[in-house]
């Protein structure tokens, strides 16, 4: 009986010390100006980042609460250029009901979803331990050759029986909701010090009765854990969990990567396509009753596999037993403890040298000022899962105008939350009173409630040119100039900006009074930015996902205050992307000389593109009219990127789109580095390529 397996192979992205929960594109790599820490958000305390990427960063915060209440938690804010994606807010809501409805000890819970400051936010649960990537790579960093099969085989059976939970979930309605995590991978699994297993981020779940992954191409998951199905863009259920879980169980017990390739591509085949190996052909001795579940849970047909993850967890759960295993959350905690002593001392000094100013910060922050009431020109509107259905699939897919009033949801009932309000109204008309029991004559047993609508006021906005994206207060509204803004309050700051590509924002504060419909006419300036590249060999540039024109050397108009991307290119040279943010007239010098690539990515690059486009060319289609609509195949070389088209987000590459006819910007966002963008055209009826080179 073996009682320990090799260490699987060196994982390919940077982990995060202590991080809960890293997303599926989120790397330690930090975006923009450092932010000073701890600082207020909202109700939360932000204490340090946990990471950060092309779509959120990590945060790990305080909540506080009445009556002492403090708790860490994991704040997922989204960056401020994802805000004006309306598709991902959606998106993102969406998914937050979905993850807010699992209550489950090995699934992480998440807690609230809001907007502070004009940036939308996740809470979660705040876990102290590693994802599996992290443990494999602190192992071998301290030399640790095996990985404990009890341990393995604990890690599966609680992603089983967290992946029960998920896919037998029932709605209000007892219809089972036939949620998909569709990412399962070592990075979404979690272990804690503790020794309890935790699958994370279901932000890419599905529930097979939304429609909010219509589009074609809409790829998720990390390829080296996709089902056949998933990997061939077929539709997917709860089966392709298992075939993932099966992988994890195939590298944890033998030490080797399953599906690892040069390129994606190639991965894909090898899913597709290739006989997969036994376990016993990769690790001698390999106990033939294991080997049985892990290649059950490997069938390519989805039919010949485990149906339910309940009878993948019965089957290990019966092979421990079997084998009398040492599988326990006592030992699998005591040795986490023991491999991670360095990091959980250095974690402990860290918060002991942090948590007393984040006291002092918190201190100017008590509960009651996160009413709407008080947050005046910049309201925090926060929405938990106990008190606004969060957690209820058929929710709109939208935040509700109007944030939710504090105070009182956390008491249990209307009667008490009459009865405590009741109390605090006497108690400001006559103390002494109260306290004998005694009710002013004068008192109204409930409180004041003005029988008046509050009284708003409007804002006619046009500018020069027209088009200009509309912010309020930081939040982005679905107008643009010229349009009038209904339903703003009287009497306190509103904060207008106007923002357009090339042009410089317009920012201005005003207040309205009563009756107010006041007009804003605002000519946009110019973009102030200049930007001198010293490039060789002469490049091809694209600024911002479109090719320059004029001298490449010299580039102006750039807006300020916005983060911009000029990417350099040339015939078999690696590309190159710079991404910077500037002030109002200053200038950008960059010097880069190009990496030429060799011979043999030249000609793999090129044999991978017509082998894609032999087998994926899809039959030709039938005559289209003018305007109307084409596909993008978007491919990434040296690793996988997100890939968004017009602004709306596609997931990770290979990535197929069927989009309007024209010219349509692709976005490619690599797990660590610089966004790269391309402008390309389709033609109705055709077929547009772009591919990404992201391993230079």
């Amino acid at each position: 009986m073996r009682s320990a397996v090799p260490v699987l192979g060196a994982p390919t992205r940077p982990s995060v010390p202590g991080a809960p929960a890293l997303t599926p594109g989120l790397a330690n790599v930090p975006t923009g100006e450092k932010e000073a820490l701890p600082r207020q958000f909202g109700k939360y305390t932000l204490m340090r980042r946990l990471a950060s990427g092309g779509m959120a960063e990590l945060y790990l915060a305080l909540h506080r609460s009445v009556a002492g209440f403090e708790k860490f938690v994991v704040i997922k804010r989204i960056l401020p250029q994802m805000n004006q994606d309306r598709q991902f807010i959606d998106m993102l809501l969406h998914e937050a009901r979905i993850a807010a409805t699992l209550t489950h000890p090995n699934i992480v819970q998440t807690y609230d979803v809001g907007q502070v400051e004009g940036t939308y936010f996740i809470a979660m649960e705040h876990i102290e331990g590693e994802d599996i990537r992290t443990i494999i790579r602190e192992m071998k960093r301290k030399s640790v050759s095996e990985f404990p099969l009890e341990h393995a085989l604990a890690i599966v059976i609680g992603l089983c029986a967290g992946l029960v939970y998920a896919h037998e979930k029932k709605g209000v309605d007892g219809k089972t909701l036939g949620i998909v995590h569709r990412d399962i991978s070592p990075q979404n699994i979690v272990v804690t010090m503790s020794g309890d297993i935790k699958v994370v981020d279901f932000g890419v779940a599905k529930s097979l009765h939304a429609n909010e992954d219509s589009k074609s191409g809409h790829l998720k998951g990390k390829v080296p854990y996709m089902s056949p199905e998933q990997a061939d863009g077929q539709e997917i259920d709860w089966r392709s969990d298992i075939f993932a879980a099966g992988v994890i169980l195939f590298e944890l017990t033998t030490g080797k990567r399953l599906f690892k390739s040069t390129s994606e591509y190639d991965t894909l085949k090898l899913i597709c396509e290739t006989e997969y190996p036994l376990p016993s052909d990769v690790a001698p001795n390999y106990p033939p009753q294991l080997e049985r579940v892990v290649m059950k849970a490997l069938a390519k047909n989805r039919d010949a596999r485990y149906q339910s993850a309940r009878d993948m967890q019965a089957d290990l759960e019966a092979y421990v037993r079997q084998e009398r295993l040492p599988v326990s959350t006592v030992s699998m905690g005591a040795w986490m403890q023991t491999l991670f002593a360095d990091k959980l001392a250095e974690q402990k000094a860290d918060l002991q040298g942090i948590k007393p100013l984040a006291d002092q910060i918190a201190a100017q922050y008590p509960p009651q000022d996160f009413s709407p009431a008080s947050t005046g020109s910049h309201p925090n509107t926060s929405f938990d899962q106990s008190s606004t259905g969060v957690g209820a699939p058929g929710a709109a897919n939208t935040i509700p105008p109007q944030p939710k009033r504090n105070t009182g949801m956390l008491l249990g009932g209307g009667a008490l939350l009459v009865a405590v309000l009741g109390v605090a109204y006497f108690a400001t008309r006559d103390p002494g009173k109260v306290a004998s029991g005694e009710a002013p004559a004068t008192a109204d047993p409930t409180p004041a409630v003005s029988a008046t609508v509050e009284a708003k006021g409007s804002l006619k906005i046009t500018s020069e040119p027209a088009g200009a994206a509309i912010w309020i207060n930081g939040d982005l509204k679905t107008e643009v100039t010229p349009a009038t803004i209904d339903n703003l309050p009287l009497g306190s700051d509103i904060h207008l900006k106007l923002s357009m590509e090339g042009f410089e924002s317009h920012k201005e504060t005003l207040k309205l009074a009563q009756g107010d419909a006041k007009a804003i006419d605002v000519k946009l300036q110019t973009g102030s930015i200049t930007v001198e590249l010293d490039v060789s060999p002469e490049p091809t540039v694209w600024v911002d996902g479109k090719p320059w024109k004029g001298d490449w050397k010299k580039i102006t108009g750039l807006s300020a205050d916005e983060e911009h991307k000029v990417v350099i290119s040339a015939t078999g040279y690696i590309a190159k992307t710079f991404t910077f943010t500037a002030k109002q007239g200053e200038k950008k010098a960059f010097k880069h000389a190009l990496v030429k690539m060799t011979p043999q990515q030249l000609a793999a690059q090129q044999q991978a593109e017509k082998d894609k486009d032999k087998k994926n060319d899809p039959p030709p289609p039938p005559p289209t009219a003018p305007g109307g609509t084409g596909t993008v195949r978007v491919n990434a070389k040296g690793g996988f990127c997100n890939v968004t088209v017009k602004g709306a987000g596609y997931g990770p590459t290979p990535v197929v789109a069927t989009v309007p006819a024209g010219t349509v910007t692709v976005t490619c966002k690599p797990e660590s580095g610089p966004s790269q963008s391309q402008a390309v055209k389709v033609e109705p009826g055709g077929t547009a390529r772009v591919t990404f080179n992201v391993g230079g």
